[in-house]
């Protein structure tokens, strides 16, 4: 007979293997817990991503790191400082560290060579833009620093690098572009150095960095450089003078050249290009 045979009733089994008899958890002396139905999980989105995640990709810390810096309240979205370990950030939200925006795409920095007939928008529904000529250049949303006209030609920056844009659109300290134009006639010599000196028109000074005549060609083309983003300027200072562009072609930004890109073509910046227009 098994020694614990006979002892029915008496003492208490261990616990721990004690025969074949199950035993029910309590909670502390309390009736056992009982589990209601489980509620659905709330279905994640695909395109939302971790904000310390969303941090680190960026390129400012590792993701460790990216911890520390929400935990202490240094980044921001949508102007909401966020302290929250589990945030996820939107398609679209802004993500600002210590002020700075960020972005976890890799920077991109792409250079086109644009022909006429392309309108300079990212919108859709304006009919041919220069998006669609850089549409393989980059998995990375890029987008055109400045402006030309649909009928203008000549090289045009994409970049998703904020901190490049905001060079490029410092009206003190931007980066010049040179463009090549062609009037309807000669640039009278009086006009031209009222442009090079500087004019206003409404009340609003306008500037440029350079103006002169096209060596080897006659008064109706002009080399102007100017730091202004947009074409409209341009338009602007001849309209004034009494004459019609025919035509305008950006022919250099900063050191950028169109060696070596055929008209509709494009090409990713050298590290060397991109740190010398850093410096700029």
């Amino acid at each position: 007979m098994n020694r614990h045979q006979g002892s029915k009733g008496k003492g208490k089994p261990s616990g721990r293997g004690g025969g074949n008899k199950r035993f029910t958890s309590y909670a502390r002396g309390n009736a056992p817990i009982k589990k209601g139905p489980s509620s659905p999980k709330k279905a994640s989105n695909p395109d939302e991503i971790r904000l310390n995640k969303y941090v680190a990709n960026s390129g400012m810390c590792s993701r460790r790191e990216a911890d520390v810096h929400i935990a202490t309240g240094l980044v921001s979205v949508n102007g909401k400082i966020i302290t929250e370990m589990g945030y996820k950030v939107k398609p679209g939200d802004e993500v600002r560290y210590d002020g700075a925006r960020i972005n976890p795409e890799k920077k991109a920095y792409v250079l086109l060579n644009k022909p006429k007939g392309f309108a300079t928008t990212t919108s859709e529904g304006k009919g041919r833009t220069v998006m669609d000529l850089v549409a393989n250049a980059t998995s990375s949303k890029i987008k055109p620093i400045g402006r030309l006209g649909r009928n203008s030609k000549g090289l045009l920056l994409f970049t998703n690098d904020d901190a490049v844009v905001k060079k490029f659109t410092n009206s003190k300290h931007g980066v010049a572009r040179l463009f090549h134009i062609e009037l309807d006639k000669n640039l009278k010599l009086e006009d031209l150095k009222k442009i090079q000196n500087g004019f206003k028109v409404e009340g609003k000074l306008i500037e440029v960095e350079e103006i002169s005549y096209i060596d080897g060609a006659s008064k109706k083309e002009i080399g102007l450089k100017i730091k202004n983003t947009g074409n409209t300027i341009i338009r602007t200072i001849f309209e004034y003078f009494k004459y019609d562009i025919i035509s305008l072609d950006c022919v250099a930004i900063g050191h950028l050249t169109k060696k070596d890109i055929p008209r509709g073509h494009w090409k990713h910046l050298t590290v060397q290009e991109l740190n010398t227009l850093k410096m700029l």
